[in-house]
Formats: C-alpha cells, structure tokens, sequence
C-alpha cells in the first residue's frame, strides 16, 4: 500500500520513511517524519555494507534541499555524487548512461533493456512510498546539485593551495580557535609533503609561528611567498632559542625543496586552478539558491583526502564563526565513511575542526552528520555531542556491543536496544534521538535520486554542471609600458597629503584626485545607523577655474593605498592646480556638497518581516540571511498555527469523544426497546391466539402495552439517529478544521520563500550630523 503525500509533504519535516513495529517488524502505512531542527545536535548513522546507510543519507540530503536547507557533503567513495542523477521523467533514456554494464552483462540482457528495468524499478519503488516524477522535480526545484573534484578536472575543479589566506577576523580574535586553524592547516600541508608524524615536531613549530605571523597581520601567503619565508623567515627566536639553533638555515632549506617538488609537480597544478574554497559560495549560487555540494575525493590518495578534508573543514569552521546565532538550521556538513578522519586515540588533521564543529556549529545553525560501517572508527567524545543516532545492520557482535557501550551514557534500557538492534533487515535502522521519548524503528524511503553506486571519473565528467560554476581563468600579467615624460621621482608638495599604490614597485604611476569621507546613514524606522568609511578616485578637472566632477569619480578601496612611495616607480607630471593647497581645500568643498546631496545608500527591505538589508549586502547574500530570517518566522507561524488549531482539535475530539459514548448508550438503549417491545407483542399475540374469541381484558392490556412498546423503540431509533448524526457532523468538523491548518501552513510557506519574496529598494540617505570628509589628497596610480 502507497502513502498518499499528504501525509508526509509538511513544512518542516523531513519524510525519512515509515515506522516498524517493534515486536512483529510489520510496516506501518503512516509515514516517518524527522523534525530538521533535531539536526541541530547532529547525527551519527552506523551501519555495514548492504544496510541501506547510503540510501538514508541520500534520503536526508534529498528532504533537505527540498527544505531550501544547503549541505556541503564529503564523498570518500563516490556514492553521494548519485545526489545529480535526478530524472523527473523516469524515461528509460534518462536511466541509460548511468547503469552498470557488468550489471547489465550479469542479468544477460542488453544495456537498453536494463536501464528500462531501472526506470520501471525507479517508477515502481516511488509509488510504493507516495512519490513519483513531480517529486523529484520539486527536488530540482528548491535547490541545485553541484560535484566538485579537488585535484581532478573530472568534475568541478576546487583550488586549495593557491593561497593560504587568514581566516577571518572572528577567528583570529579567538586564541584557541586561531590556535586549531593553524595547527590544522600546518599539519595537513606537511601531511601532503610525505613527512611522517613523527618526524614533524620542529616542522609544525615553526610553520606554526610563520603561519601565525602572517595571518596576526591579516597577510594572505602564495605558496611561493611561503617558500621565501621558510628561507628568510620575518622573526629571529622561537620560543626561548634563537632561530638557526632550533632550526638552521641548511635544515630549512630541505623543508623549501620539498614544498618546491610539490609546486613544480605537474599533478599538483590541478590542486591550485578552479573555484576558490569559500564555502559561502558552495552553499548557494549567485541568484541565492540552495546548493548540494558534494566534494567528490575518491580518486585521491590517502594523504591527499586527509590534506583536502582538513582544509575544508577549517573552511567550514571559519564561515560558521561569521553567521550568526539561531535556533533553526541553517546549513548541513554530512561525510560519508568518517573513517580514518575522526578516531577515538589518534588525532590527523581532520580530527580537531571536526570536534570544534561538534561542540560549536549548533549555535550557528549548522548541523553535522557523521556515517560510518564500524562504530570503532569514532571517537565517542566527540560523538557525545550527537544528539541523534541511525543505527542500521551491524557486522558483528563486537560491533554491537561497542556500540551499546558508547549508547550506555544515554541512559537507555541496554537490553532493550540489543533486542532492537537483532536481526534488522535492509534499509531498516532504529533511531535514538534526545528530543523523542524512546528509540523508534523505522524502515527507509526510496530514494529520488538514482544510486547507481560510486561514479568514476568518466561519469563524473558527464554530469551536469549548473551554470555559473566555471573554472576560474588565469588572468595575464600587463605588460608594463614606458612613457615618454616620466619623472623617477614624484613631486614634493607642502601640506598636500599624497598616497600611492601598496603595491607598485617599478610601475608607471598617474597622478589623481582621492577624497575619503566616513559617511553617516541613519534611518530609525529601517533599525539603520552606520558609517561607512569611502574613498573616491577624481581625475583633474580639465580646467583650472573648474571643480571636480566627482560625479565621475571612481570607488576605490583605502588598503589599496599606501603612505610610503613605492620603489623604483616611475611618475607622470602633476597638473599645476594640483600643485597648490588652495586647490585641495576648494575640492573638499565640493567633495562635501556631493556626498551629502546625491550618496544616498542603497538596500533592499522585505516588508513581509520587516528585514533591511546590510550595508554592502548583494541581493545574493541578503535572500540567504533573509532564507533564515522566513526560516525562523515561518517555525513561529506555524507553531502559532498549531498551538491555536490544536485547542481548537483539542475541543472537538473531546466532543467526539462525548458524542460517540452517548452514541453507544443510545444504541444499547434502543436495542433493549426493541427486545422489550418483541416480547410484549408476541404475548399479546399468544393470549389473543389461545384465549377465547371474546378479547378478555387482559389481552386488551397486553395489547396496548405493546403498543406503547413500539412506540418506544421508535423514539429510541430516533435518538440513535440523533446521536450518529451528531458523530459525523464533529467528524466533519475535525476533517474541516485539520484541512484548513493545512492550507493556512502550505501558504505560509509560499509566502515565506526567500527565492520568490518581494524585495523593494529602500534608499537611506547621508546624514548631515555624524558625516565627515577625513582627508582629502593626491593620489597615485598605476597605469602599467
């Protein structure tokens, strides 16, 4: 028997599948339901080879996007990539360049008549749980599959080690936080470099502090850069010893010829080209939809999986540290096979980001899920943090035990478990989650995405790429150009600021006008007051007795301005009203009128919530915050909907209640009436047939008292009637009532889609108390 999708399409529950019974392992026909924010505490799912872990991970991920929920997933073996195989039409020709030919072969049938089994399978497994095509167009719908390959062109390529670039400022300002970043991404750079645990104590140190030097100054290092430094390092003592005793130059200089063979492998190139790692990005595309990125690592080496996991998942731990707090989720993290990445003795790389995230992420909104076949490969601290457990099939009875053990702190009947955990079949798992009241079993959905096993790299290379995602081109040096006219000098001027490039050296530089304003804006019915420190970049008027045309001006970023000339730059002649003070101080005038009449600041409002958009947000990156904010309001609504809807049920089920106990009354009654009125009917009948001719009185008596009989179970069907009547019209009522909840809950939902809400402008203009232009002066730049 199918479930009909109005059972399980409920705003904010993920449809994961249907319960077992306990005792007989019968399947119910209701659906199981999982409340995403439970995602909060994270979750484990254990399970061997052949449980259907998989199939419920991809289950998941598929109820997430369908939420508008974004996950980055990490796929050692290439399973979760099937998350792109989604055929909304089940056509046999869909199914086709996806099945397996030794499969096909091993059936003894063609390619074609294989995958037209696989769509009748796909078509046929969807019905039997209320699904079909308009689902997996929903799914395509609410968020966009993408499959990222680091070190691989096979799919989206990701560059890691372009940059080390320093986290962000929330992380730096956070010593054990900075601390862990450091020592990650130091311990999986010397883990790609082949140099073994043991051997990297001085190692670590010392990158640690060069690593740590650069990122304090908020310095981003180029493996080259890096390399310079390991020779040239910018501090002479480490700890307590001065630098050449703890660790001299000679011995450094193994250290740069090893990262040296790493940058000038011709494989290793592939690792610095494509899509930077920024995980804001990953979660969603340009226009702000919901993203599925998984990152493809099967075809990596072990030291390779361990370096890129490591880094992402400091990735992910320097975006969480920038949201802000919530009580909804936000975001999932799920890795397949954690195998290796977080054991319970030793500490890799990967192990430390993925503790913090455990502790941490639910603040943030971020949930993480953990897979695994053997529940040894876990490190039962962390996993305390983990407030839901999958469990499926296990291998052994090791296996069971250990995990009844690491189950045992939960306060959970041990007994009861292991009697659970006997004998599940395929694809079912039992639950345990903090937020219910007892272990549930429960048997998997089918999935909506084609698992058609791990994808090579030739099936990677033919999945579907969105648009928008391309590999990020190498952009060509300029050529630097000499001029005729250039001075090797520029100008002293006195009591006229100048400013010059940060990074010119040896350029040709053309003189400019630079204004820089802390502006105010305020508008107390947005909730808006900020100041925004802006520079503009002029050209000289044409004219002497001419103002600047700052209208012309140019937007130009203050870090990309210095107070020191740049070496060996070459300068172009200054126009000789840029050469008077007096020039300055009538520019600054000017550059005042114009910024307080005509730069306004620009942002979007969603009236439907009353969220203003930040200063320098994009439409892109408000929709997403906004996506929490509907998010949040839409959890409120609804629960608001139900606790008003729910007295209201409350009610009418106990008048159900009510109207079905007096129903059983009445009907008792009228069956007792009937009963009586039969009896006196038959006696009167009797006497009147063996009496005399002549009516005695007494037969007269019976008579009439069997008539007043009928007369009574007359009125007591009249009152069975009554009582059933009044039964259907509260049934009714109930069925009216849940039917409304529902539609006023799926509209919400329409109203509250951060894709398709109404966004309108609202311009704040500058504020006259509190703006200020803080300089104004010649400015440099470079021309070639």
């Amino acid at each position: 028997m199918s479930l009909s999708a109005d059972l399980f399409e409920k705003l904010g529950a993920f449809y994961l599948g249907r319960p077992v019974d306990p005792e007989s392992r019968a399947k119910e026909d209701t659906p199981f339901l999982y409340d995403p924010n439970d995602l909060l505490t994270h979750a484990v799912c254990v399970g061997m080879t052949g449980s259907g872990k998989t199939g419920l991970g991809i289950a998941l991920l598929e109820e997430a996007a369908i939420d508008g929920i974004p996950a980055i997933i990490i796929d050692p073996k290439g399973d979760l990539a099937n998350l792109a195989l989604q055929f909304p039409e089940l056509r046999p020709e869909d199914f086709r360049p996806w099945i397996s030919e030794d499969a096909a072969r091993r059936e003894g049938v063609a390619p074609e008549a294989y995958a037209e089994a696989q769509a009748k399978l796909w078509r046929e497994g969807l019905a039997k749980w209320g699904e079909d095509g308009e689902r997996i167009r929903r799914l395509q719908q609410s968020a966009e599959v993408a499959v990222f390959t680091p070190g691989s062109t096979a799919g989206i390529p990701v560059s890691v080690v372009r940059s080390f670039a320093p986290p962000p400022v929330a992380i730096r300002e956070d010593a054990e936080l900075f601390s862990g970043q450091v020592e990650t991404t130091v311990a999986s750079l010397l883990g790609l470099l082949n140099i073994s645990a043991e051997a990297r104590g001085r190692e670590v140190t010392f990158l640690s502090n060069l690593l740590a030097s650069a990122w304090e100054k908020g310095e981003t290092l180029e493996l080259a850069e890096l390399a310079r430094r390991i020779q040239k390092p910018p501090f002479t003592q480490v700890g307590v010893m001065d630098l050449e005793s703890f660790y001299p130059e000679k011995e450094r200089f193994k250290l740069v010829l090893a990262l040296n063979s790493l940058i000038a492998s011709p494989g290793f190139a592939l690792w610095r080209e494509g899509l930077p790692l920024d995980v804001d990005a990953f979660l969603h595309n340009a226009q702000g939809k919901p993203r599925l990125a998984v990152f493809s690592i099967a075809h990596l080496g072990d030291a390779e999986r361990m370096f890129f996991v490591s880094m992402l998942l400091s990735a992910v731990l320097s975006w969480m540290r920038q949201q802000s707090g919530t009580g909804s989720l936000r975001a999932l993290l799920y890795m397949d096979e954690i195998f290796g990445y977080f054991p319970p003795s030793a500490n890799p790389p990967s192990k430390l980001p993925l503790l913090t995230l455990m502790k941490q992420a639910r603040a943030f909104g971020l949930g993480v899920v953990l897979a695994t076949q053997n529940p040894v490969d876990l490190d039962y601290k962390g996993l305390s943090n983990a407030g839901t457990w999958f469990i499926g099939r296990l291998q052994t009875e090791r296996d069971k035990g250990r995990l009844l053990d690491g189950l045992g702190g939960m306060g959970l009947d041990r007994a009861k478990i292991d009697r659970l955990l006997s004998g599940l079949g395929k694809r079912v798992f039992l639950m345990n989650n903090i937020h219910e009241g007892e272990p549930v079993l429960f048997e998997s959905r089918w999935a909506l995405s084609y698992l058609c096993g791990p994808l090579d790299r030739e099936k990677l290379r033919a999945l579907p790429r969105p648009s928008g995602l391309e590999v990020a081109a190498r952009e060509a040096a300029p050529e630097a150009k000499e001029e005729e006219g250039a001075s090797s000098a520029p100008p002293l001027l006195e009591s006229v600021r100048q400013v010059y490039p940060a990074d010119a050296q040896g350029a040709l530089l053309a003189p400019g006008i630079v204004a820089c304003a802390a502006i105010r804006y305020r508008d107390a019915k947005a909730k808006v007051d900020t100041t925004r420190e802006v520079a503009y970049l002029a050209p000289f008027p044409e004219k002497e007795i001419s103002g600047v045309d700052w209208a012309a001006a140019e937007s130009v970023e203050l870090e990309a301005f210095a107070d020191h000339p740049p070496q060996s730059a070459r300068w172009q002649a200054v126009p000789p009203a840029g050469l008077r003070k007096k020039s300055y101080d009538d520019w600054q005038r000017g550059f005042t009128a114009w910024v307080l009449e005509g730069q306004s600041l620009s942002l979007l409002e969603c009236a439907e919530v009353g969220a203003v958009s930040e200063p320098g947000e994009d439409e892109r990156d408000f929709r997403i915050r906004l996506g929490q904010a509907l998010r949040e309001a839409r959890d409120a609504r609804v629960a608001t909907l139900r606790a008003k809807y729910g007295k209201q049920l409350e009610t009418l089920n106990t008048r159900l209640k009510r109207a079905q106990e007096a129903m059983r009354v009445q009907e008792a009654q009228a069956g007792q009436a009937r009963m009586q009125t039969f009896l006196s009917i038959g006696s009167a009948l009797m006497s009147a047939f063996l009496g005399r001719k002549k009516l005695s009185a007494a037969n007269v008596s019976r008579g009439a008292t069997a008539a007043r009989g009928v007369s009574r179970a007359m009125k007591e069907g009249g009152d069975v009637a009554a009582a059933n009547e009044r039964v259907e019209t509260l049934e009714k009522e109930i069925a009216t009532l849940e039917e409304t909840l529902q539609q006023e809950v799926e509209a919400l939902g329409e109203k509250l889609d951060p894709l398709t809400c109404e966004l309108a402008p609202r311009e704040v203009p500058a504020s006259r108390v509190g703006t200020r232009v803080k300089w104004i002066a010649l400015g440099w730049v470079s021309v070639g």
